[in-house]
């Protein structure tokens, strides 16, 4: 072998050598030009999240003004004791739409229960993904529970259960909207520890029913149309009642009941589904819905609910308009306001 031979099979393996350590120092030269300008931008770079991701195709913003909805993501949701106690509230509505004629009994309720929000982590976040699960029958074998517990906040309505049906509905629970005839005995049978449990006032009757559980004092059975649980293992800590603001201008806005009712006609209120919807359009900046639409009128055997027995007849003499309900979430979802989670009707 010649010593030019040599001196290259050398050089070679010298190269060869050499490789790593340049990737190295390319490498670092890179990160360090990219952090550079990163720095000088005055941006940091923070890890996506599914709710980010969600909002950057969300545009529903924008179509706002046309819905006329009176939407204010800046309004509290729940009630609190300063709004009664050192001034008169002014209300010039009852409920379900005001508090008017109900002061001292919320005076009573709101000094059991402590006022915040939503835990700090969901008040903070930029943008927010909401879900509302109906009870409906049409969340049955659609397997959604790993995407509804996904959702930043996820709301549930009355007594649906949760256990024995994860894979349809998930199992987070971040509110969960009642009133006395659709609360359960135990709420932590199908609710996380540190679910807000969210009354839905219709009349006095309601604030009665919790000031008597919060005080423990006896039961008045009287004014309900199904007898309310005389015992009731919620947690007072995690209770809260909802602002009447909300279901007025559900009513009011957004499903244009008339108001007040005829002479001898019986008054329309809306569902706490379509209510929760309503709420969840003015706090959350993604609103998506799955669960909601019942049968046919005609078709009086089939179930409503994903759980239980329950058919069309139920609803023959609920004072809730079905179809203007429908109408107004059709509306909401042609204007880009909420996304069903599956096929509907």
């Amino acid at each position: 072998m010649t010593e030019t031979t040599m001196a290259q099979k050398a050089s070679r393996t010298w190269c060869l050598r050499l490789l790593p350590v340049a990737f190295v120092v390319c490498s670092f030269l890179a990160y360090y030009c990219s952090y550079t300008i990163i720095q000088s931008s005055g941006t940091t770079v923070r890890p996506l999240n599914s709710s980010r991701t969600l909002c950057s195709g969300w545009l529903a913003h924008r179509k706002w003004e046309g819905l006329n909805l009176n939407i204010s993501r800046q309004k509290q949701l729940f009630l609190k004791l300063g709004d009664f106690f050192w001034r008169d509230h002014g209300s010039q509505l009852a409920l379900p739409y005001g508090v008017k004629g109900s002061e001292l009994q919320l005076l009573k309720v709101l000094a059991m229960t402590p006022y915040y929000q939503l835990p700090a982590h969901i008040e903070k976040l930029e943008c927010r993904s909401c879900v509302v699960v109906g009870n409906g029958y049409v969340i049955k074998n659609r397997s959604l529970g790993g995407v509804l517990n996904s959702y930043d906040v996820v709301i549930r309505l009355n007594n649906a259960p949760v256990r024995g049906y994860e894979e349809d509905v998930g199992n987070k629970t971040t509110m969960r909207f009642f009133y006395p005839e659709s609360a359960s005995v135990n709420p932590s049978l199908n609710n996380e520890p540190d679910t807000l449990m969210v009354l839905v006032p219709f009349k006095q009757q309601d604030l009665r029913w919790l000031k008597e559980i919060l005080y423990d004092e006896k039961r008045v059975r009287k004014g309900f149309w199904r007898p309310p649980p005389q015992i009731w293992l919620g947690d007072a800590s995690k209770v809260r009642v909802l602002n009447p603001h909300f279901m007025h201008q559900t009513a009011e806005r957004l499903l244009h009941i008339p108001f007040p009712p005829k002479a001898k006609q019986v008054p329309f209120h809306p569902t706490t589904g379509i209510l929760a919807v309503f709420v969840a359009l003015n706090f959350c900046d993604v609103v998506h819905v799955a669960g909601f639409g019942y049968p046919s009128s005609q078709n009086q055997r089939l179930p409503i609910h994903y759980y239980g027995h329950d058919t069309m007849n139920l609803m023959k003499n609920s004072n809730h308009d079905l179809g203007r309900e429908a109408k107004a979430l059709r509306g909401l979802e042609e204007a880009g306001a909420i996304v069903y989670l599956h096929p509907h009707l």
